[in-house]
């Protein structure tokens, strides 16, 4: 039975990301009795961030504050995750299967010669087992998994699990642990953001993704007007970020970001295979396409037959007209 579970929480600019929050949702379905402690890894103050994590569900938080956190390093962050686990003897950690929970997951449970279970969508209760639903070949399939023995390490999808309501007046105890990190041999000069500014396209719950139809990076800019209408975020397919029409950053699909936001709306995507492999499973899908054929209408909940560059305009200035925000 996991009596004691570490969510280790993950930050940008100051703020707990949405899916530390999910993780707290995700170790209390693991056992709604055990204790959920917050990990909070950082420079500067983390208090308020241990709070937030408790007013989210955790039951306490710890936080490592060292100037050689301020930016991700696996060496870094694995040193101050490593010591708190071995304080705490937890029965599982959890966190979000985002760049960094697929970097520094594996080899927190290497160390320690532990199971992981990646990618999770779902976590139950069977017969006293917890079982975790992952998707496998491209999504086109789901396996339940269970780790038998030893501590339970596990990274849950962005926007799958729903975090618990938050509970302004839920207080705990925020304790700051001091870890000697000294084996850093990566050291972070300069951050360079290339993804567009706004909402993260892993936790957005609307994106508008635009494919080779776009035809140019000007093309690009009818999308990201209709994700500041409906407050969401802008991605591509990787045949668009191969023709420099954006970012590599922004690319959806098996070789790029998996998502799964409540609504998709592919523009000018033809729908190759490794594209649906990041967004199919997505809620909703709105399809729009000159091509009738194109095989993303195979998959779309909703399809719209025309060019794009007339199609999205005239969808943005109805919104508008609707006053429509998510």
């Amino acid at each position: 039975m996991m009596t004691k579970l570490l969510v280790i929480g993950e930050s940008r600019e100051g703020e707990l990301r949405n899916v530390t929050f999910e993780a707290v949702a995700a170790a209390k379905k693991m056992n709604a009795d055990a204790e959920v402690v917050g990990v909070i890894l950082g420079a500067g103050s983390l208090e308020e961030q241990g709070k937030e994590i408790i007013r989210y569900g955790a039951d306490r938080a710890i936080t490592v504050q060292d100037e050689k956190l301020e930016d991700y390093t696996s060496e870094g962050y694995g040193q101050a995750a490593l010591a708190v686990i071995e304080d705490e003897s937890p029965d599982g950690i959890v966190m979000g299967h985002t760049s960094i929970g697929k970097d520094l997951t594996p080899k927190l449970a290497a160390k320690i010669g532990s199971g992981l279970v990646s990618d999770a969508v779902d976590i139950s209760n069977e017969d006293g087992e917890v079982l975790f639903t992952r998707p496998i070949y491209s999504g086109k399939a789901f396996e339940k998994k269970a780790i038998t023995e030893g501590v339970a390490f596990v990274t849950i999808r962005p926007n799958n699990i729903k975090p618990l309501e938050r509970d302004e007046d839920r207080t705990g105890e925020v304790t700051a642990k001091d870890v000697d990190i000294s084996d850093v041999r990566t050291i972070i000069k300069d951050v360079i953001r290339k993804a567009s500014e706004g909402v993260d396209l892993s936790e957005a719950n609307v994106i508008i993704a635009g494919g080779r139809g776009v035809k140019s990076e000007e093309g690009f800019q009818p999308l990201y007007e209709l994700a500041e209408v409906l407050g969401g975020a802008v991605g591509a397919s990787r045949g668009a970020c191969d023709a420099e029409y954006c970012d590599y950053a922004l690319q959806i699909g098996q070789t790029g970001k998996v998502v799964t936001p409540d609504l998709y709306i592919a523009v000018g995507i033809s729908g190759a295979i490794q594209h649906l492999a990041g967004m199919s499973n997505s809620k909703v899908i709105v399809a729009i396409n000159k091509d009738p054929e194109a095989n993303i209408f195979n998959v779309a909940d909703y399809g719209i037959v025309g060019d794009l560059f007339e199609v999205v305009p005239k969808l943005t200035e109805e919104l508008k007209q609707l006053n429509v925000g998510v």
